[in-house]
């Protein structure tokens, strides 16, 4: 069957409502983030956070805010490192889904510098938010266009240091290479569904250059990874 991958679909995902909750929406949250560890997802995000804070002494506390948090695992790899590099961070999630936040905080109990907020990122608690850098790991393909734009003129305005952005490709190859995954990994059908429509929701290189283009990013970089991922780098220094 012809995937078609020309624009962005529309269609929603059963994990966009945040009123979900129970096992089905934990497996799923869990199973994501271990896909995401073994693709070299949280390795992603990790590598661009470390560009961004090459040039900040040690010395200096950095606030990191993590949009949608899911199961807080790259909260918690983000803690890891800096605890081995001496780096002190101070780490918050966000998500908009009470359950998922309230499986967050369950997971991260030892780590004492990680703290997580039930927000939905369109209300004023959020856009009135400071931080030194903003994460957003698989998130922002779940907005359409004109939120997106909304969004990263948000994250702009209220980072210090920079935005940290690691999303999925859109292309045939990624929806074929997923579909695999979801035999080897047994994935529950929400999760199967909800992976496919993303991949779908995903982005062109072209696209994520014509955002930094409009809200005018002066100190930008986008790099295609595996496993077809983008990771945008906007930094602020």
């Amino acid at each position: 069957m012809f995937i078609n991958t020309k624009y962005r679909t529309d269609e929603p995902e059963t994990m966009d409502d945040f009123d979900m909750e129970g096992e089905i929406l934990r497996d799923a949250l869990d199973k994501i983030a271990k896909i995401n560890q073994l693709l070299g997802g949280n390795l992603l995000t990790l590598r661009g956070v470390q560009h961004l804070i090459k040039d900040i002494s040690k010395a200096n506390e950095i606030s990191i805010v993590d949009v949608g948090c899911g199961n807080g695992d790259m909260l918690r790899t983000l803690a890891d490192f800096g605890l081995k590099n001496n780096l002190k961070f101070r780490l918050t999630g966000i998500d908009a889904n009470n359950f998922t936040i309230n499986h967050a905080q369950k997971l991260s109990k030892k780590y004492s510098n990680i703290s997580y907020q039930c927000e939905d990122i369109f209300d004023k608690p959020f856009q009135e938010l400071k931080y030194d850098i903003v994460l957003c790991t698989l998130t922002l393909h779940h907005f359409k266009n004109n939120e997106i734009i909304q969004l990263l003129n948000v994250f702009n305005a209220n980072s210090n240091v920079g935005i940290v952005i690691n999303d999925l490709q859109r292309s045939s190859i990624a929806y074929r290479l997923f579909q695999a995954l979801c035999f080897v990994f047994r994935l529950n059908k929400m999760s199967r569904e909800d992976g496919l429509i993303s991949i779908l929701r995903g982005f062109k290189k072209e696209e994520l250059i014509y955002f930094s283009q409009k809200l005018n990013f002066k100190n930008y970089k986008i790099h295609w990874k595996w496993a077809f991922r983008y990771q945008w780098l906007i930094s602020k220094i």
